[in-house]
């Protein structure tokens, strides 16, 4: 009875929770693609120093440090786009947050249909989410802070070096560097066990894989490719997909997807012959006949 009992709660807890998760998931992905296309059309004009005009800067006589520095314009670029660097940065943020739900939902959803799927897989993508959204949100401050301590001050190529290494700014990057590595396992590790026990399709198990390789690979790429897989995910979980929800989130057991069909046109493998028996006798040919008759005569 215990084993009956403990999917039926399962299912009611999922079918709780399922609409709030797809809902999760498609905000997650919107929020994903409004962050980063915000950020590309805003800073679509962003002012960048020339090499040349770098080099020639190196071979004038005299320190280097405290000449003007050539990234004034730029910075002082960020510093008029202020309120869209931090609000791109908090858009991102919640998308990652949105994400965190979603896919913390499926992960437990994975682990009640595969008992061997570790405990911690369903928390590592939680974790590096939230790290991630921490890190965005303090990295658009952390730029915008040191921007602007670095147009109140001299100006000089020293004062430019500096911005990169504000604390606030390296505390930020070192927590995003690590989120990201979680959310590549975490998605991975998610992604390939609910496609095994049949809670997502194999389009969206794998998607979800490459997904989770390219978040440390090319962010470009990774931000595209996890939009579309969270928005799709997100539309299977709320009943908008097309093919509806798999099987094992009716069920509340593993049901994996069947093997791959016999390719059309292959004709199907041959029956194993039986086993060879002694041959029978061979029958004698009749001109041999004919010939031991004249024999005989």
């Amino acid at each position: 009875m215990a084993a009956v009992a403990e999917p039926q709660q399962q299912l009611a807890w999922e079918a709780r929770w399922r609409p709030r998760a797809g809902l999760a998931a498609v905000v997650a992905g919107l929020l994903t693609l409004a962050g980063f296309f915000w950020t590309v059309i805003a800073f679509r004009d962003l002012p960048h120093s020339s090499f040349t005009e770098s080099l020639s800067q190196a071979f004038q006589p005299g320190a280097i440090g405290s000449r003007p520095s050539l990234r004034t314009e730029e910075f002082q670029f960020y510093d008029d786009k202020a309120f869209t660097f931090v609000g791109s940065s908090i858009v991102r943020g919640l998308a990652w947050v949105a994400f965190a739900y979603a896919l913390t939902f499926l992960a437990a959803a994975a682990r009640a249909r595969r008992p061997e799927l570790p405990r911690p897989v369903v928390y590592v993508a939680l974790v590096g989410a939230v790290l991630l959204a921490v890190g965005s949100v303090l990295g658009g401050i952390g730029w915008v802070k040191a921007v602007s301590h670095y147009l109140d001050g001299p100006r000089t190529v020293d004062a430019a070096s500096d911005v990169q290494s504000d604390s606030l700014l390296v505390t930020a990057g070192l927590i995003s560097q690590l989120a990201q590595l979680a959310i590549a396992a975490g998605l991975l590790l998610v992604a390939l066990n609910a496609m095994r026990v049949g809670l997502l399709t194999r389009f969206l198990g794998i998607l979800g894989m490459v997904s989770g390789a390219l978040a440390v690979l090319i962010e470009f790429v990774f931000s595209l490719v996890v939009s579309f897989w969270l928005i799709a995910f997100g539309f299977m979980l709320l009943g908008l997909a097309r093919g509806g929800l798999p099987p094992a989130w009716r069920t509340g057991q593993a049901e994996p997807w069947p093997g791959r069909a016999p390719a059309r046109g292959r004709a199907p493998a041959p029956d194993p012959e039986p086993a060879a028996g002694p041959a029978p006798p061979a029958r004698p040919h009749p001109s041999s006949k004919r010939r031991k008759r004249k024999r005989r005569d």
